[in-house]
């Protein structure tokens, strides 16, 4: 069936997955190649057979006034272009954005892609541009609502995937009631519009409030496009927001510029020594040896390897992906640059949305870095399960507070040889009333019996951690002591971790709820006197009224 889409993994909000089109079933995250007819660096069959694209777009309104019926009179798109792969087709609309009108109406460029034969169009809607007042993007979000809704008497064809686009450009208010009102409509692929001149602004942060905003207003079973992506080092951005399609002209039109592309950033030819990438086109010379060469070949070199670069990045993605550690890969890659950073920063707006789709369990463990992480689905799903349907045991009377340890999981440790010898040391009928509690970077408060659960024994974190981390996990356990029925609260502190915040944290929530409250710090001189302290506090504890 046209049009069905099949996630077959996912994590975050990132996806693989198959869209089935006319031609062609294409896999999700997927990459478009914009294509210009009349200055194409690389051929379209050649970007199937080598480069292993799976699907292009072009422009059809370009396309209309330079080919006119050309294209309908050699026998469509495909046998114009020489691909058999899946073909996307805009609309005109970033002529729109550009020029601030289009010579064509809606009805007649819907015609003319279906008459081409696209394989996936996008309605003529009107892009709502970076430096507008919010007046004139609600006047071009209700004209793309207005057109939508009458698109559907006008297509005349029913296997073509049509896009209904999203505006309303940094205006988040109107990008949410865009969205709903497009995700009403019964599109089978929506499109967040008028990105392009936030990505040149360096915006990031902007697109990704752009995006997340967009993405809980539409079907979450409908594929995402993002149009005009750009560069590789932001589609791991796009894709764990939940971007599944974007095009790209920036492969060709920095090989026009002598910009060479790494999955970083880009770096000008007549400022390069080496080539740092080992596609075929950089094994072959040297940078010198190419600046020397016509500007036409370096052009296609360029293209080629510009392009390669973003299929690999691709790849790269989709493993991630696979492996559960798509997270990870996006964190390293937004390093690249403040801004982009600065757009993960911003994830945590909406980190519930995030973690109610991302995966529960995954195939490997995860790797805790900065505070930024702080917002990754897993930590979010720990502590509102935590909050909300977790109870100690009823007879828990004294909450005994230990420190994370190297070693998981935490009730394995060595160290916790030392707490059942405490225990036993208190009899059998009081060590019944000891809650034992880990607390522990970067989730919190780890109740013992709980520390098998995925990912709370499943993970990897630097040390020293950062302010922000501590500050995180004091607040955690103050939130879980106020939260809970205890009588009395005895914490074991580690001073050359957290320093006296944890042991803040837990004292000023004892006070608040007047009961005991009493710690003992690891560096004393002889474990011994240690576990001696812990146990007459702990003693104290049950004898509390």
């Amino acid at each position: 069936m046209t049009g069905m889409f099949e996630i077959k993994e996912k994590d975050l909000l990132g996806r693989i997955g198959k869209l089935k089109t006319r031609t062609a079933t294409i896999e999700t995250p997927l990459l478009f190649p914009v294509i210009n007819p009349v200055n194409q660096p690389i051929p379209c069959k050649r970007l199937k057979d080598v480069f292993g694209c799976q699907a292009i777009i072009t422009n059809s309104y370009i396309n209309k006034k330079r080919f006119g019926d050309k294209i309908i009179e050699i026998g469509g798109l495909h046998k114009f272009l020489d691909y058999d792969g899946a073909i996307m087709t805009d609309s005109g609309a970033y002529q729109i954005l550009v020029y601030g009108e289009v010579e064509v109406s809606q009805k007649e460029i819907v015609s003319y892609q279906e008459n081409i034969g696209s394989d996936i169009a996008t309605i003529l809607d009107i892009p709502t541009g970076w430096k507008v007042t919010k007046e004139q993007a609600e006047i071009t979000v209700a004209k793309t609502i207005r057109r939508a809704k009458a698109f559907f008497d006008v297509k005349t064809r029913d296997d073509i995937l049509w896009v209904g686009p999203v505006q309303g450009g940094r205006h988040l208010d109107l990008v949410a009631s865009s969205a709903k009102e497009m995700g009403n409509l019964p599109f089978p692929i929506h499109a967040l519009g008028s990105p392009t001149e936030v990505m040149e602004n360096y915006r990031y942060d902007v697109l990704s409030d752009m995006i997340l905003t967009c993405k809980k207003g539409i079907p979450i079973e409908r594929p995402l496009h993002l149009f005009g992506a750009g560069h590789p080092s932001m589609f791991a951005l796009a894709v764990s927001l939940g971007c599944d399609l974007f095009d790209s002209a920036a492969y060709a039109l920095y090989a026009r510029e002598d910009r060479y592309m790494t999955e970083n950033g880009t770096w000008r030819l007549d400022q390069m020594s080496y080539f740092p990438c080992s596609c075929p086109q950089c094994s072959s010379t040297i940078p010198a040896d190419l600046q020397r060469k016509p500007a036409k070949e370096r052009e296609v070199f360029l293209a080629e390897h510009n392009l390669h670069v973003c299929m690999a990045e691709l790849r790269r993605i989709k493993q991630a992906i696979h492996d559960g550690r798509l997270w990870e890969h996006t964190e390293m890659r937004l390093h690249a640059h403040p801004a982009l950073l600065s757009a993960l920063k911003h994830v945590h707006n909406s980190e519930n949305y995030i973690e109610k789709f991302s995966p529960r369990s995954k195939p490997s463990g995860l790797f805790y870095f900065t505070s930024i992480g702080l917002a990754r689905p897993e930590i979010v799903h720990y502590r509102n399960n935590l909050n909300k349907r977790y109870t100690p045991p009823k007879k828990a009377r004294v909450l005994l507070l230990i420190p994370q340890t190297r070693n998981k999981p935490f009730h394995k440790a060595p160290e916790m040889k030392k707490i059942r010898r405490l225990l036993r040391q208190v009899g059998k009928e009081s060590a019944a009333k000891v809650h034992v509690c880990v607390y522990a970077a970067p989730f919190g408060i780890i109740p013992l019996e709980l520390d098998e659960v995925y990912p709370l024994s499943q993970h990897e974190i630097t040390l020293p951690l950062d302010y922000e981390t501590i500050q995180y996990v004091a607040k955690q356990t103050a939130n879980y002591i106020e939260r809970s029925n205890y009588q009395s609260v005895v914490l074991l502190n580690d001073q050359k971790i957290w320093g006296n915040t944890i042991k803040t944290a837990a004292k000023q929530a004892s006070d608040a709820k007047s009961i005991q409250f009493a710690s003992q710090d690891t560096h004393v001189e002889s474990t011994r006197e240690m576990l001696n302290h812990l146990t007459d506090n702990i003693c104290k504890g049950l004898t509390e009224k």
